[in-house]
């Protein structure tokens, strides 16, 4: 049975997404069957795999509203995640879910029947804490947390645990914290190391020793529709994703298939 994972955090621009499509092409190719379920409208994560959304005939959006099955709207990607593309037609869904019956649920009862067929389930939640995230709270085993190196970072990180610790009350008692994830880090900066230092009090050995660098790599790649992985491996942001990877697979105690060429998942663009 699979392990589905929500990458939450209200603010926007902190690399919710970005660790979404790399962590799980990274462990597609260490030969883990991933599902990667985008129900930010923006589509952004499945932009990052390639899917042209205009040409979706279905996405979580007809999912959600029960108009279709998740597997009528499932994508394949060139590296090997199956995708649950978004559309922005999401923008409208949490109005639409409000006078639903159980609307906290209507996710988990999408993935439920899924958890079967993949080892692990990754959820790329919208920048916000409405309806959708709160759907993605009460579906999920664990809840990842991606952080930039910066002051604003903390400010919102408070409410996030607050709205995790209601879920977990009234919504999902087996919700737990994944990890927390320095992003867009800057290890020259006083900044950077002052709010991972805040940061590491408080959640300790949850915060992965992994940090993802700035990387103009990693930003170049969704242009292309591909993963780091795909796109240059070899860059800092494609080997601290690896290195990523491999620390979320061992800290689930989870045997891997270790990629000994990297560069042989590289495209040519």
């Amino acid at each position: 049975m699979s392990k589905i994972i929500a990458i939450a955090n209200q603010k926007g621009g902190v690399g919710k997404t970005t660790t979404c499509v790399n962590l799980s092409a990274y462990l597609c190719a260490m030969g883990k069957k991933v599902l990667a379920v985008d129900i930010d409208p923006q589509g952004n994560c499945s932009s990052g795999f390639g899917i042209e959304k205009s040409k979706l005939e279905a996405s979580m959006y007809e999912v959600l509203r029960g108009d279709c099955d998740a597997v009528d709207a499932m994508q394949k990607t060139r590296i090997g995640v199956t995708v649950l593309p978004s559309h922005i037609d999401m923008a409208g869904v949490e109005v639409e879910m409000v006078p639903m019956e159980r609307r906290e649920h209507i996710l988990k009862n999408v993935l439920n029947p899924l958890r079967n067929f993949y080892d692990y389930i990754f959820i790329d939640c919208p920048p916000s804490l409405g309806l959708l995230t709160v759907n993605a709270l009460t579906s999920a085993d664990s809840v990842l947390i991606p952080i930039p190196g910066e002051f604003f970072a903390l400010e919102g990180l408070g409410q996030l645990m607050n709205t995790v610790k209601l879920s977990k009350i009234h919504l999902n008692q087996q919700l737990d914290i994944e990890g927390v994830l320095f992003t867009m880090f800057d290890g020259r900066s006083n900044l950077a190391n002052s709010v991972a230092d805040e940061v590491i009090k408080f959640f300790g050995k949850k915060v992965f020793s992994t940090r993802i660098p700035r990387n103009i790599r990693l930003g170049e790649a969704p242009s292309y529709g591909l993963p780091i992985l795909q796109f240059d491996p070899r860059s800092t942001g494609g080997m601290a994703y690896l290195r990523l990877a491999e620390e979320f697979l061992n800290r689930n105690n989870d045997a891997f298939k270790p990629i000994t060429s990297i560069s042989a998942f590289k495209v040519k663009v």
